[in-house]
């Protein structure tokens, strides 16, 4: 589930008979406006992930191997969903897992980058891959699909600064374990690229999520199946985009299996 940015909308994606629903808020207290669930049928059921542009014109909704379903977004409206469009998947055979939107900036009130994550993207042993597009249009840049050295993107971190974007893989190729490719953002002859941070920072077991706290100072990752459940970074001080373990904790009596996590704002 979203909220938009007005807070009069909760969006939901549900499975059964795929679909995306949006109910009217009261922006204040959160109670219904309206027990009437506005409706967008999607093209697959396999749901994985929904996320809402930062300026609150799109909704988009990783759907496995059905792609990921881009829903134009108008909170003005009586029905804020528009018609349904789908990326299909990179590869035959691979998955769309997580998708986030680049935050804005204070140059900028319109979103940068879409960003999806692939299952079978790329050849080799790890064939995870992190697929970008320019949010216009949403034309895939240059160098896209990106090399995440893992199997299976389950989250997209965009930092609030807009300068890095960091992939929690769930595992990677012989292992269980979860680690945090990272990847730094540059306008180059007034193109965007990614370039991957030198290091790659180990996470838990089957990791699940990632998010950034309020302050910008921390991040946050949780790990289905432990070792830690919860995994703190902190941003560090003389590597840009470094990620620096400084939290490892138990999140109640294990096995918890974690599965999400949230920040407030």
């Amino acid at each position: 589930m979203q909220v938009d940015a007005t807070n009069s909308w909760l969006i939901e994606a549900v499975t059964g008979v795929p679909t995306a629903f949006a109910i009217h808020i009261n922006s204040t207290n959160g109670l219904l406006l309206s027990t009437i669930q506005q409706a967008a049928t999607l093209p697959n059921s396999t749901i994985q992930q929904i996320a809402m542009s930062p300026d609150n014109t799109y909704v988009f909704i990783a759907m496995g191997a059905g792609g990921t379903a881009t829903i134009p977004f108008n909170p003005n409206n009586a029905n804020p969903l528009g018609r349904v469009s789908t990326i299909p998947v990179k590869t035959a055979g691979g998955g769309a897992l997580s998708v986030a939107v680049d935050p804005t900036t204070a140059t900028t009130t319109t979103p940068r980058l879409l960003y999806i994550g692939e299952t079978a993207a790329l050849s080799g042993a790890n064939t995870g891959g992190l697929r970008v597009f320019n949010f216009s249009g949403f034309q895939e840049i240059s160098g896209s699909p990106f090399a995440i050295d893992g199997l299976a993107p389950v989250s997209i971190l965009p930092f609030s600064t807009g300068e890095f974007v960091y992939v929690l893989n769930r595992q990677v190729s012989g292992s269980t374990t979860g680690m945090v490719k990272g990847f730094s953002i540059a306008s180059v002859n007034d193109a965007l690229t990614l370039t991957p941070l030198a290091s790659t920072f180990s996470a838990g077991t089957l990791s699940r999520a990632i998010v950034e706290d309020n302050s910008g100072a921390f991040v946050f990752a949780v790990n289905f199946g432990g070792t830690p459940d919860l995994k703190g970074y902190t941003i560090d001080a003389t590597t840009a985009g470094a990620l620096d373990p400084v939290i490892s904790a138990a999140t109640g009596t294990d096995p918890v299996q974690a599965v999400s996590i949230a920040a407030v704002h």
